[in-house]
């Protein structure tokens, strides 16, 4: 995979992450505030733990193919774990060029 792939890759699995944290926070608080219903813990908890592991596999491979040091590394890991945490590893890694941006489209 090229730098700029893996990045894009990463950058979408991170979002898709965040968003199923999203679903299943909702649907926490529907079974265990509200009680009214299991369906969305039923629903989302299996989508985001897909996502989870696809997250960190990738991030395992972005380490390897973007050259990160350990910390990053860590830091990407570290950020599969609290919610939303994916978003602000992406932003992070961006500005500090860790991630590579991708490549600009060409409007005619």
């Amino acid at each position: 995979m090229t730098p700029r792939a893996t990045a894009l890759a990463f950058r979408a699995v991170a979002l898709a992450e965040a968003c199923s944290w999203v679903g299943l926070l909702f649907g926490m608080f529907v079974k265990w505030v509200l009680g009214t219903s299991e369906r969305g813990v039923q629903i989302f908890g299996p989508i985001h733990g897909g996502i989870f592991i696809a997250y960190v596999v990738l991030a395992v491979v972005a380490a390897r193919v973007l050259r990160w040091e350990p910390r990053t590394t860590l830091l990407a890991l570290a950020a599969s774990v609290p919610p939303l945490a994916t978003l602000w590893f992406d932003r992070w890694a961006t500005r500090t060029g860790r991630l590579p941006l991708p490549e600009p489209v060409p409007t005619s």
